[in-house]
């Protein structure tokens, strides 16, 4: 069933967005090479918890962490622990926050100090095609229209999106219907209707589209070890556009890409 939000509810969101937003953004100034990923998790929950609201993940189907942290061919849901960042790595952060009712949800994939060209590229391309297919979540459009599109943009840069992995409604749950597939068919799928709120998130690897399980029962790798990118807002599809609730400027303050 999908839940339709207010204009109030989708406030109480964009608040709620607000502050993982500038979680991410102390999460940014902390990132450089020897830093281990679970202290970038202690500093966003910290945050979190400073400013009356609850972690989304921690303790979901029993995740340990605040945030997920996945480098390299680490696509999604990495649990932060002793791995030092080095130059070169690349690092996803996932984050959730619950406040007054409601959750957020975002990703931002960072560069650990000098990265090569293609992680370069690979992190640009998903970045924008994340708003590509943010551009489709209007009123009147389909769940495929936000899907095709990210694959089409993905695909004309020679990588590959994971296609059993997918964004989703959020709301006072954490993962509501609808599915987001990062792939469809134009025109196909659910129609967007106003209040309808949404998490996209396009995970973009280099290599094959293939991904697997790791033994902690969480993390989700690559199947050819290349290296994944995973960006993500949270959105309320509107009439003409679509509404950001989350946003990446603290990040940006930090780190331009």
């Amino acid at each position: 069933m999908i839940f339709l939000k207010n204009d109030e509810e989708i406030a109480i969101i964009k608040q709620s967005g607000l502050i993982l937003a500038q979680a991410f953004g102390v999460v940014a100034k902390a990132i450089k090479p020897g830093v281990a990923t679970k202290t970038l998790d202690k500093l966003a929950e910290t945050y979190i918890y400073d400013h009356g609201a609850i972690p989304s993940f921690k303790g979901y189907d029993q995740f340990p962490a605040t945030l997920c942290v996945s480098v390299n061919e680490a696509v999604v849901h990495g649990i932060p622990g002793d791995y030092e960042l080095k130059e070169g790595d690349i690092v996803s952060v996932d984050g959730g926050v619950f406040y007054k009712g409601f959750h957020s949800d975002s990703a931002f994939t960072f560069p650990v100090g000098e990265i090569t060209k293609e992680a370069k590229e690979l992190i640009k391309v998903t970045k924008e095609a994340l708003y590509l297919g943010i551009n489709q979540a209007i009123v009147g459009n389909r769940i495929g229209d936000i899907g095709g599109t990210v694959e089409d943009y993905v695909s004309k840069h020679n990588f590959t999106v994971v296609r059993n992995l997918a964004g989703h409604g959020i709301g006072k749950n954490l993962h509501e219907d609808p599915q987001v597939p990062n792939y469809g068919k134009l025109g196909s799928g659910v129609r967007l209707k106003k209040g309808m709120v949404l998490a996209i998130e396009p995970m973009v690897n280099v290599g094959r589209s293939a991904v697997k399980q790791e033994k902690d029962g969480w993390t989700i790798t690559t199947i050819d070890k290349k290296l994944s990118a995973h960006f993500e807002h949270t959105i309320a599809v509107g009439e003409q556009q679509a509404e950001i609730l989350t946003s990446y400027q603290y990040i940006e303050e930090v780190f331009r890409i």
